[in-house]
């Protein structure tokens, strides 16, 4: 049997349409969801600091604030860089999935959608960012584990010599596994550096920390002429 949601697990919901907002709220909350909601994206960012929602569906065109801009801007605060995101719009166009999907949501669903589509993929996403939780003291990935707690970074079990830029680099990418990273976002979070910053620094510290990896360097694909992401590797064997 599925298990409902761990108790505190809270989605916000933001969209300025009424109806899909009701329609959405009550599915998720028949899931076990608590469901908080906003119409703009200016609420969005204030409940998301203050409430710290599990994850966020994210209507693209909304008023004042677009959802890309919105998400940009949840991205750019360290309280609410690493909410999930769901990104639920009526714009079907590619640019636009690959443009949400570099930002850093985690899923794209098109309206109009299955209710109960919606809530498997919110479950799903919650599933894979849930092992990546802030107090998690090791992540493993493929055959890379990562204890955050000893700064210490292991490929097949055997010691790997990280600067603690490419180790903060590795981190992150791998906090936010299975979405691109742009090359500026980057920077900003690994670098603190200012977005018009030369990106060719992120590209050379990809090249040498792919290069300590061995084989499992790998695991970190270039997305052309957006970024960097990790994809999850298979189940290192416990």
């Amino acid at each position: 049997m599925e298990q409902s949601p761990a108790a505190g697990e809270r989605v916000l919901v933001v969209d300025d349409e009424p109806d899909i907002v009701a329609l959405v709220a009550y599915h998720l909350a028949k899931s076990g969801f608590r469901v908080a909601t906003a119409s703009n994206g200016f609420d969005a960012i204030d409940q998301a600091g203050r409430e710290r929602p599990s994850l966020i569906v994210l209507d693209l065109m909304l008023p004042g604030m677009s959802g890309f801009d919105t998400l940009a801007e949840l991205r750019k605060d360290e309280a609410t860089s690493r909410i999930p995101v769901l990104m639920l719009t009526a714009r079907r166009e590619e640019p636009d999935r690959v443009k949400g999907l570099s930002l850093g949501a985690d899923d794209y669903l098109t309206k109009p959608f299955s209710p109960a589509e919606l809530v498997l993929r919110v479950k799903a996403i919650l599933r894979r960012t849930g092992a990546m939780a802030e107090g998690d003291d090791v992540v493993n990935i493929g055959a890379i584990s990562i204890n955050r707690s000893a700064h210490a970074v292991t490929v097949d079990a055997a010691p790997v010599d990280l600067t603690p830029t490419e180790y903060k680099l590795l981190v992150l990418l791998a906090e936010r596994r299975g979405r691109v990273q742009a090359r500026s976002n980057l920077l900003q979070s690994v670098w603190e550096a200012a977005p018009d910053i030369q990106t060719r620094t992120v590209d050379m510290h990809v090249q040498r920390l792919r290069t300590k990896l061995g084989d499992a360097g790998d695991l970190i694909e270039t997305v052309r002429g957006f970024g960097y992401r990790i994809r999850p590797g298979p189940a290192k064997p416990l």
